[in-house]
């Protein structure tokens, strides 16, 4: 691939949604855009890689209440946490904004009053739950009830998990609210829409999906959506565009107590960050969008494919505006060999954690790379495979390379390398320069995998190298000193190359090679200069730690023994954890398991059952599975004053301490305490799981109906 002219380049990656912190499938996404905008860079493009807090919608407005914050307030702390993630991964962005943010509010206005201009907004009366008790309309995903299709208990109201059906929030069958509890009724309400199966917009996106825009397997899945039915009509319809106050959002002009869906401001807060940033640095936001030589390009999961790849692009072209050059759609992380992430069961991968534990942030960024193909195909993580291709590859085949060689270097030569190198010397770094062009057009085609098995081989070559003049050898013989010193130029010299080609993947170690070589790492058209002079060497990437990785996974909870997880907890104190098998399920019994015994009225009757209000939660220190408990359960002392108990579940891996501060739940108010490490544990929280974490994932603290009060003995 030949250097072209500089190219104006705008690319994003999703918005994660500002309920909650970053987990591995942000970071993976964040890691595969950084690499392809490291690269252009690198090859002397102008880039704007920028990003925003997703900010709207009912359930933050849910969330934030629940805290006792402002919607406002709960989404800047979700943001004050972002930067040790991006910072510790090396991620580049150029600005890092929030849809909440006036740009945002400007922007899908506008593009609201265009829309409606082109004839493509149409104001309908629609029937929609709404919940009693909470006097608000449902969001679909507060909204469950059983799958209209296959019958699935516990589905929301857009989409059933179980059989991927698509529907209406009134299409479930015995629905109820997720905030309440309560039997949603239907009201009428004016909505507006986004008018998709207009004839103009199913010509405009047949045209611009088949343009190259998307991939194959990515076309495929959208020529369903709007390819006619039956009824000449595409499966996809026109688009619901508005919410119903009270709601967190961007307020539609001339429609009082109406706003915008969050999915339609979303990725306007791409077009947002992008002008805030210009605003920052004084340039024209206008004038570059209206370029034609502007280039933009999305990256995604494949679980938000149809608002990138048919409401996005509509949306733009009918505005007015530029539509995107590409969405790039990738699969999801799994963990040994296809299994879910999930913490609860012991898979979880905390990036966090990942770095707390003093793991190089640049192993998983050579992993995930070593994966990534331009498909969207899920990758999967495996601890055995990511030692190994450490390990081995980048500590045993390339970091290898200069540590045995510039150590000889600097002692003999003073650091200064041989300006000739032998015949096979010249050649091997010919063939390696010459890879320049093949890297290059894999790193632009996002086969990172491919690129990473290409500098891989040509590292094995630079070792064979190594083995076949054994400079350690040639350094007993004073008689093969520039020899000595030919060979330790070509190794460093090609070291140097391949780091370069390795750049956009490990930042960090890359800015280490140049101090150490003094060469430009930071441009791919620099791949000609050999290194004149090196500095003494220190020691450049540590190999893994199986006990890294032992404690980054957590060993799976015993999620339906709550009283046997703090038991586990405390012995985990004395010795190393093993991770306990998970139970047999029986999927023809309730619950997969087997029902214990019979007993008797009288062994029921003596289970002190008591409701409890949890007044307050927290982590506790030293701890990933515990959460500290303050409960009231109706108790005086003897002054007759509120007394409150101290409990510890082993519930943290489902839930965050600030989702149960005032929920209230069922608690064992006549247990033994238990002296644990932490403190005393004067009680056990009741919750439910499947007995087989594998199959049906999660741990789900019992609550009672509205009405109940602390104290109240259950029956």
């Amino acid at each position: 691939m030949t250097q072209a002219s500089p190219r104006r380049l705008f690319v994003t990656t999703a918005l994660p949604y500002a309920n909650g912190h970053f987990h591995i499938g942000h970071i993976m996404e964040y890691i595969q855009a950084d690499i392809w905008v490291r690269f252009q860079r690198m090859r002397g493009h102008e880039v704007n890689f920028v990003c925003a807090d997703d900010a709207h919608g009912a359930p933050i407005m849910i969330a934030a209440e629940k805290a006792g914050k402002t919607p406002q307030h709960f989404v800047a702390d979700i943001a004050s946490g972002r930067k040790p993630y991006l910072d510790g991964f090396h991620i580049s962005f150029d600005n890092w904004h929030s849809t909440d943010g006036p740009e945002n509010h400007e922007l899908a206005q506008a593009i609201y009053k265009d829309l409606k201009a082109n004839g493509l907004i149409e104001t309908r009366t629609i029937e929609q739950f709404f919940d009693p008790d909470k006097a608000m309309f449902l969001p679909d995903r507060f909204i469950k009830g059983e799958c209209p299709k296959c019958g699935a208990k516990d589905q929301y109201g857009d989409n059933c998990e179980v059989c991927g059906a698509v529907y209406a929030p009134t299409e479930l069958k015995n629905p109820y609210s997720a905030l309440s509890g309560a039997t949603p009724v239907l009201k009428s309400s004016d909505h507006f829409f986004f008018k998709l199966s207009d004839p103009r917009c199913l010509d405009f996106l047949n045209g611009w999906t088949t343009s190259g825009a998307v991939q194959p397997e990515v076309l495929n899945k959208i020529t369903e959506w709007i390819a006619p039915g039956e009824d000449g009509k595409p499966k996809m319809g026109d688009w619901d565009i508005s919410r119903d106050a009270p709601y967190f959002g961007i307020e539609i002009p001339d429609a009082p107590g109406k706003y915008f869906y969050v999915w339609l401001d979303a990725p306007v807060g791409y077009l947002a960050s992008l002008k805030n940033l210009f605003v920052k640095q004084g340039k024209d936001y206008e004038a570059f969008m209206a370029d034609p030589a502007t280039e933009q390009y999305h990256f995604i999961g494949k679980d938000i494919i149809t608002f990138h790849t048919l409401f996005w692009p509509a949306m733009l072209h009918f505005s007015g505006r530029k539509v995107p050059n590409a969405v790039f759609v990738h699969g999801f992380l799994t963990i040994n060999n296809g299994e879910k992430m999930s913490k609860s069961r012991g898979t979880g991968l905390d990036p966090l954690k990942y770095l707390k534990l003093g793991m190089n942030p640049e192993w998983l960024r050579y992993y995930l790379a070593a994966k990534l193909s331009n498909k969207n195909e899920d990758i999967d993580f495996n601890q055995d495979d990511f030692m190994l291709r450490v390990n081995s590859d980048l500590v045993g085949k390339f970091v290898n390379i200069v540590s045995r060689s510039a150590g000889f270097l600097t002692k003999r030569f003073d650091g200064v390398l041989a300006t000739a190198a032998d015949e096979q010397g010249a050649a091997l770094l010919a063939d390696i320069r010459a890879a320049a062009d093949t890297v290059a057009t894999l790193y632009e085609g996002r086969e990172y995998g491919k690129a990473m098995r290409d500098i891989m081989a040509l590292a094995d070559r630079v070792n064979a190298y190594v083995d076949q003049h054994k400079p350690w050898d040639l350094a007993k013989d004073p008689a093969q000193s520039e020899r000595l010193h030919q060979v330790c130029s070509v190794l460093v010299n090609a070291f140097t190359l391949l780091a370069r080609y390795l750049a956009p993947v490990l930042p960090s170690l890359a800015s280490r090679v140049a101090e150490l070589t003094g060469a430009d790492l930071g441009a791919w058209g620099a791949s000609g200069q050999d290194v004149a002079r090196i500095n003494p060497y220190q020691h450049l990437m540590q190999r893994v730690d199986p006990k890294q990785l032992e404690a980054l996974f957590e060993p799976p909870a015993l999620a339906n023994q709550a009283q046997e997880a703090t038991k586990t907890e405390s012995n985990n104190a004395k010795k190393p954890a093993k991770a306990a098998a998970a139970p047999a399920a029986d999927p023809n019994a309730p619950g997969g398991e087997a029902l214990a015994p019979t007993i008797g009225i009288d062994d029921f009757a003596k289970v002190d059952l008591r409701i409890a209000k949890i007044l307050a939660s927290e982590a506790v220190e030293g701890s990933t599975k515990l959460l500290r408990l303050t409960l009231d359960v109706g108790e005086k002392d003897d002054a007759g004053q509120p007394k409150t108990r101290n409990v510890f579940s082993g519930i943290a891996s489902m839930y965050q301490p600030e989702q149960l501060t005032g929920l209230l739940t069922v608690v064992v108010a006549n247990l033994a305490p238990r002296k644990m490490k932490f403190g005393l544990s004067e009680g056990m929280v009741l919750a439910a799981s499947y007995a087989d974490e594998r199959q049906i994932p999660g741990i789900f603290v019992l609550q009672p109906w509205p009405g109940a009060t602390p104290g109240m003995r259950i029956h």
